[in-house]
Formats: C-alpha cells, sequence, structure tokens
C-alpha cells in the first residue's frame, strides 16, 4: 500500500515514519529539493500545480493526504477526482480561509471572538471607529497566516495604518482579543467508516506566535466540551483523517480560534505519550483501519525547538527525554526539532519539562 503525501516536511516525515511498521510506502509532491521527508519515499519535486506530477502522484498512490492546510484545494479536488483523497478538500478549503473558517465555526453554534472582514484601510478604520469590535484587536490575513506570520496587534488607533501595510493590502479579517485563561487543543481522529476517537487536550504555550511547549492534560474538566465541538467539525464535513481544534478557555467556556485538516504540533506528544499516536491514528484513518487507543501514557508533554538546536548529549541526558530531529537547517523562526517529555513520575514530570524548556530557550533563534 503506497500513500501518497503533498508536502514532504517534518509532518509528512512523522506519517511515514509511523508508516513504516505497518509496511506502507511512500510518495511525496514537494518543490523543495531538499524536503526533510524526502529519505522515506519517493519524492516528485515540483509544483504542487504541476500536472504531470499530479498524474504520476495520482497513478502511484493508493490514497493521498497533506502534511499542511495551505496545499491549494485545487489540487485536492483534482486529485479527488483520480483516487482517493482523505481529508475532503472542503476541509482544506474552509481552513484555508479565516474568515469562511470563522463563519463554519458560527454555523455549527461553535462559539468565536467577534470578527469582521476588511478589505481596506478605511473599512478598518470604520470598523475600529464603530467599536463593535474594541481595542485591542489582532489584524489577520485571510490565508497563508501560520506561526502568528500575517497578523498585527491594535491597540490604538495609531496602529491601524502600519498594521495595513504589513498586509500589504491582502483581504483580511479584524478579531477581538480575547481574555483567554489559557490556550488548549484537541486532537481528534475519525476514519471513513464515521468511527472517531479523541485525545486528552493539549494545554499550550506560546511566544511570537509560534508554539513552545504542549502538555497532555488527561482528565481535563474541558474534555467534554472540546469533544463536542470537534464532534461537529468531523460530522459536517464528512472528515477523515486526524484534525486538530485550537481553543481558548475563558473562564470555563472554550472558544474557537481556528483547526487545521492535518496531524498537528500539539499532538506531537501523542508519540511517546499515547497508546496511539496522531500520526498512525491518521494513517489508520485515511486507510480505513480500526482506530488506535488515544489514552495517555503518564504523564506527557512537547517542548518544541525553534531556529537552532541543543546537542543530541544534552538531551539525551535527560532522563525520560525523547529527541526527534527533522533533518532541517537551523534557520530563524523554524521549526527544527522537538522533544517529548514522558514520564510516570507526576513528582518529576514538571522539572522535566522545565529542563527541556531551558535547553530549547538557549537554542532559540525565533
Amino acid at each position: 500500500m503506497k500513500v501518497g503525501i503533498l508536502g514532504a516536511g517534518q509532518l509528512a516525515r512523522m506519517i511515514a515514519l509511523a508508516g513504516y511498521p505497518l509496511g506502507l510506502e511512500f510518495i511525496f509532491l514537494d518543490p523543495a529539493a531538499d524536503a526533510c521527508a524526502n529519505p522515506l519515499g519517493e519524492h516528485l519535486q515540483g509544483d504542487y500545480n504541476d500536472p504531470r506530477l499530479l498524474a504520476k502522484l495520482a497513478e502511484s498512490a493508493d490514497v493521498v493526504t497533506y502534511e499542511f492546510e495551505n496545499v491549494p484545494a485545487n489540487v485536492a479536488e483534482f486529485l479527488s477526482t483520480h483516487t482517493q483523497v482523505f481529508p475532503p478538500a472542503k476541509a482544506l478549503a474552509v481552513a484555508q480561509d479565516r474568515l469562511l473558517e470563522k463563519n463554519f465555526f458560527r454555523e455549527q453554534g461553535i462559539p468565536t471572538p467577534s470578527f469582521a472582514p476588511v478589505d481596506s484601510l478605511t473599512e478598518l478604520r470604520q470598523i475600529m471607529a464603530e467599536a463593535e469590535i474594541g481595542y485591542p484587536a489582532i489584524l489577520k490575513s485571510r490565508t497563508q497566516g501560520y506561526d502568528g506570520k500575517g497578523q498585527s496587534v491594535l491597540r490604538s488607533a495609531d496602529d491601524l495604518a502600519p498594521a495595513w501595510q504589513v498586509l500589504d493590502g491582502v483581504p483580511a479579517i479584524v478579531e477581538a482579543f480575547v481574555p483567554f485563561n489559557r490556550e488548549v487543543s484537541i486532537i481528534a481522529a475519525r476514519n471513513r467508516d464515521g468511527a472517531q476517537v479523541f485525545y486528552p487536550l493539549s494545554e499550550n504555550y506560546h511566544r511570537g506566535g509560534i508554539l513552545r511547549v504542549a502538555e497532555c492534560k488527561a482528565d481535563d474538566p474541558l474534555q467534554a466540551q472540546a469533544e463536542n465541538y470537534a464532534s461537529k467539525l468531523l460530522a459536517e464535513l464528512d472528515y477523515v483523517g486526524v484534525l486538530a481544534l485550537e481553543l481558548f478557555d475563558v473562564a470555563g467556556q472554550l472558544v474557537a480560534n481556528e483547526f487545521a485538516p492535518r496531524v498537528h504540533n500539539s499532538g506531537h506528544w501523542t508519540i511517546e505519550g499515547a497508546a496511539t499516536s496522531q500520526f498512525e491514528n491518521h494513517l489508520r484513518a485515511i486507510l480505513n483501519l480500526p482506530l488506535g487507543s488515544t489514552a495517555s501514557i503518564g504523564h506527557a508533554a512537547m517542548v518544541n525547538f525553534i531556529g537552532g538546536l541543543p546537542t543530541i548529549e544534552e538531551v539525551l541526558t535527560i532522563p525520560d527525554a525523547h529527541l526527534h530531529l527533522y533533518a532541517k537547517d537551523p534557520r530563524k523562526g523554524r521549526k527544527v526539532g522537538h522533544a517529548t517529555a514522558q514520564t510516570s513520575d507526576a513528582g518529576q514530570f514538571t522539572a522535566l519539562v522545565e529542563r527541556l524548556a531551558t535547553l530549547a530557550e538557549k537554542t532559540d533563534y525565533s
């Protein structure tokens, strides 16, 4: 069985690593000659819209998936007429556009921050003058935004023109700032038969718009609420694969931020910290295999390495630390690896995560 993946970055790499024990083969389509998943399968190098490469991918793969949501939706739609593509193209189209996404959440009865579409600086000034959203607020490009890119915080009217200039006139939305207690996410998986499973909530810590630490929160009191929201998305999209829903905890009420139709950075702890990783369950889902247990194993968290890396020895001298390198050259703001902290010792867990986070801070180049 051969799985095609649009994109060959670290998420595709981890999907392939999870698939090898299942006897799966992989073929990747990615423009980059040095994409880090390349050694794990056949690499089709070129544009995602290249008809020749898409034909080769459709011919070679039994099923096609994708590792990030900025793959052109029309590519997924084209491939779906020639082979099986999961998650469905509709999920990709909705997740790519923040305005469509926010309206989609509202249609499913999932609360979101107040928001409004913006197509010009004049319109932005008018919206903020009407005080329906108020300051502080966040101006975001509707598309191509991730890890804090394409976003500006608005604290006063003086910020409007500079923020709009940063976006260079692309369509945007402006969102009210949410006074949240914490940021969480839920990872869900659904196979073609409609069976679905949910991982324990991840509690997430960001800086500069980039995820730094994600901690498994087994038995979180908001687990059922998060599962309810995710279930609505899975059903409405007729979803197949892994989906991540990012949420704000506002005094015990969850408010949706965004969803990702793919495996997700906040779920990397599942490699060592869950009975079945998110990557294996994604493969099980798209191949319509029985989904694996999502039960957590002890206490687990993931610490990202951004821009630079500690030495292998520095990480592996820490008991109960597991290192994952992405074979990517260090570069400012780039996710180049992560470590999982996993232990059954609750008393040692916090100190373990702090040691890894300290290493990450020393090599951070974001």
